[in-house]
């Protein structure tokens, strides 16, 4: 009786843990078609403000890469009522703290305020999304800007050219093809003209995601949300209609070099779905039960045991259209490349060939349930994980229940999936070698 009762109180407890991450929110659309997702939590004085704009490295023509990223920065230079660089003094004179990010699919931007400034940071984003300065001043300091972190973060830095190699070789048609940083030379030729055609086509409120997450009033807030962002004019439909690529049949071998590392280094590169389909999740399963930890197969086996690598992954990097599959290896020693390559293959082809056991299974199990427990920890990460499922996944209901889409993939659906995406023919061997590096 003991024992039992015991259980089901820990049985009650853990399905009380998992109800409690739960998110309620409220979402809507505008007039302008900008929506608005709203989550109050009034446990700590605090409220996120933040825009998400569905555009990214991908979106640019030949020639203009680069130009999401480059608006990154270019909208926090000012606007009709905010003097050029103080952007950044009002939100820290005010108690608060923001930043921005972009991928290949998406520009994000946020501010944290203390919750009675919540008016601020709704004045902020309304004004860099009503009224942004773009002048040539603006475009001649943002493009060093640019210029400079791509010399620190790529071209400088150790293996920092290792994702630009995968995308020019996993793709020849999709712009994922080029970095989302862009190309020096593109950078330079932008025009102030085609500044303004670019910020006219997406930075508009039908191409947005607006989240306040935190110490609100849902009532209050949906007043001046419509009063800092009901005005602003719609834009036009942004329409996407990006090539397909071919599958990968054969292996391919591509070589880079890199003047910044003294240890070559290995990989073996997939192409695979967008983030968005199932296979995606087992995919990222996978990249789990193959490198998650030092108790992981391949860093067992190759850094433990066989002492053959100084490091070794499996990595999942996860986009919009397609993602990209990278298990890669930096040898110790002597160990060849090849070596390595052999020891990675053997790996991969044992979760193609098998099933995993079910000790593995449960493991990992455990860990994403563990994930998602954590994963709407803050306000913060909530605002973030609201726009994006909303933006990018169309169905914001994924911050409560995509822990059901991982709980039900089997140990058959991975070796499934393993099978259909992660076999030789459709891979591309990529020698990361030192040497005069390879320019982008």
């Amino acid at each position: 009786m003991k024992k039992f009762s015991f259980l089901s109180f820990f049985v009650l407890a853990s399905i009380g843990l998992l109800s409690a991450q739960e998110v309620a929110y409220e979402e809507y659309d505008l007039d302008n078609g900008l929506h608005v997702i709203l989550h109050q939590d009034n446990g700590a004085p605090v409220v996120t403000t933040s825009v998400m704009y569905h555009v990214g490295g991908k979106d640019r023509t030949e020639g203009r890469t680069g130009f999401a990223h480059f608006f990154e920065h270019l909208l926090f230079e000012g606007t009709k009522n905010i003097e050029r660089g103080k952007w950044f003094e009002i939100v820290s004179s005010n108690g608060g703290t923001n930043n921005a990010n972009t991928s290949q699919d998406r520009t994000y931007y946020y501010e944290v305020f203390p919750s009675n400034n919540l008016k601020l940071g709704l004045w902020l984003e309304s004004e860099r999304m009503l009224h942004p300065v773009i002048d040539q001043k603006g475009v001649d300091t943002q493009q060093e800007v640019v210029k400079e972190e791509k010399r620190l973060r790529y071209d400088n830095s150790p293996y920092g050219q290792l994702l630009p190699v995968l995308g020019k070789n996993l793709f020849e048609v999709h712009p994922y093809k080029d970095p989302n940083i862009g190309y020096m030379k593109d950078l330079d030729a932008a025009t102030l003209e085609d500044v303004k055609a670019y910020n006219k086509k997406y930075y508009v409120p039908n191409n947005a995601v607006l989240v306040v997450a935190g110490d609100i009033d849902i009532a209050e807030t949906k007043k001046l949300v419509s009063d800092y962002f009901g005005d602003i004019p719609r834009g036009e439909d942004v329409v996407r209609n990006y090539p397909k690529e071919q599958p990968i049949t054969e292996q391919k071998i591509a070589t880079a070099y890199d003047a910044n590392i003294q240890i070559p280094a290995i990989g073996m590169a997939y192409r695979t779905p967008g983030f968005a389909e199932r296979d995606a999740y087992v995919l990222e399963m996978i990249s789990t039960y193959l490198s998650d930890g030092k108790s992981s197969k391949l860093y067992k086996k190759i850094v433990d045991d066989q002492k053959q690598a100084l490091q070794v992954g499996a990595f999942n990097i996860a986009q919009q259209d397609y993602g990209m599959y990278l298990v890669f290896a930096l040898p110790v020693g002597e160990t060849s490349l090849e070596v390595l390559q052999e020891e990675m293959e053997e790996e991969v082809a044992l979760v193609r060939d098998n099933l995993i056991s079910e000790k593995d299974y449960q493991k990992l199990q455990n860990k994403f349930e563990n994930n998602f427990v954590n994963s709407n920890s803050s306000v913060e990460g909530i605002a973030g994980s609201l726009a994006t499922y909303h933006m990018l996944y169309g169905d914001t209901s994924l911050i409560n229940k995509e822990i059901e889409i991982y709980r039900s993939i089997t140990r058959e659906e991975i070796k499934e999936v393993a099978t259909k995406y992660l076999k030789p023919n459709q891979s591309v061997i990529i020698n990361y070698l030192p040497g005069e590096k390879t320019e982008f």
